[in-house]
């Protein structure tokens, strides 16, 4: 089966760690999902209380839930948050929701909450309709420059009205242009290790690829391995391609010189699959400050 937890909860249990955080996808917080969703959060937060033999999940639950509210809690127990993230909001140049559980053991008492996001979409489309510094930093010609998308029109007049004199407060959104400055293009010859160019790309409905010049959509694992219109990028010229191997690192911001062994299939799986380096890195360091 693909549900962890389980072994999520018993990690907890045998090791009683000060802290923990777990990572998985938003479809955790659907309505449908809510009542099992509530059990991992209460397992969670009281991992020595196991499931009993002739007990089925529900009743577990029910137990869990008495434990909670009438406030007799074993020795170990952990205050557990969790939160709906978007890596885009704090500089990964992806959008990408992904559902952050994070508890700390009881008896330490600490005071913890997640980092404020630090990126903002009104920042990004500032700079590219309103100033024009976001071409001009990637050297991108007045001539060459693609049209106003129709969708945002609305949306950034609204911005130059709200702020005349000074911009949106933040940094921008970083999109897959920025990701991937400085990368040559991979049909000619390289020696970037993993960029290499890849045929067949291919939009249909629903599988539009990625805008060079927005986020990149969240990159997927695939259905059985196959990476699915995620993987691609969108040039404003109409044409589009598969992302490399290095490119699709980059949108998951993992350093140039982590090497992926495997061919792209699955190297693109595993990058998928992966929590974004600097997402991973914005919570992991606030938790580590409250635990010095």
């Amino acid at each position: 089966t693909r549900d962890m937890f389980p072994e999520a909860v018993r990690a907890v249990r045998e090791l009683q760690p000060r802290c923990f955080v777990f990572e998985n996808v938003k479809g955790l917080l659907r309505e449908s999902f809510a009542t099992y969703f509530n059990y991992i959060v209460l397992q969670l937060s009281y991992p020595t209380v196991t499931r009993r033999d002739d007990e089925d999940w529900m009743e577990h639950l029910s137990r869990l839930e008495k434990i909670h509210t009438g406030g007799h809690f074993p020795d170990v127990s952990y205050r557990v948050v969790y939160r709906l993230l978007n890596a885009a909001d704090y500089g990964v140049p992806q959008y990408r929701h992904r559902v952050f559980i994070v508890g700390f053991r009881s008896d330490l008492g600490l005071e913890w909450n997640f980092p404020a996001p630090t990126h903002n979409l009104d920042k990004l489309l500032w700079e590219q309709w309103v100033t024009g510094e976001y071409w001009d930093l990637h050297q991108v010609a007045k001539t060459k420059r693609p049209t106003m998308p129709a969708t945002v029109v609305s949306k950034v007049a609204r911005l130059k009205s709200n702020y005349s004199l000074f911009p949106p407060p933040g940094a921008r959104y970083r999109t897959v242009r920025d990701a991937i400055a400085g990368l040559p293009d991979p049909s000619m010859p390289n020696d970037i290790p993993n960029h290499e160019f890849r045929d067949g790309a291919r939009p249909y409905p629903g599988h539009t690829g990625s805008p060079l010049d927005e986020p990149s959509k969240a990159l997927k694992a695939g259905a059985h391995g196959v990476p699915g219109g995620e993987n691609m990028i969108a040039f404003p010229d109409g044409s589009f391609r598969y992302y490399t191997t290095r490119e699709a690192a980059r949108i998951q911001t993992f350093p140039d010189d982590y090497v992926f062994a495997s061919a792209w299939t699955e190297s693109m799986r595993q990058i998928g699959n992966a929590v974004p380096m600097l997402l991973a890195e914005t919570v992991g360091h606030s938790i580590v400050k409250q635990l010095k």
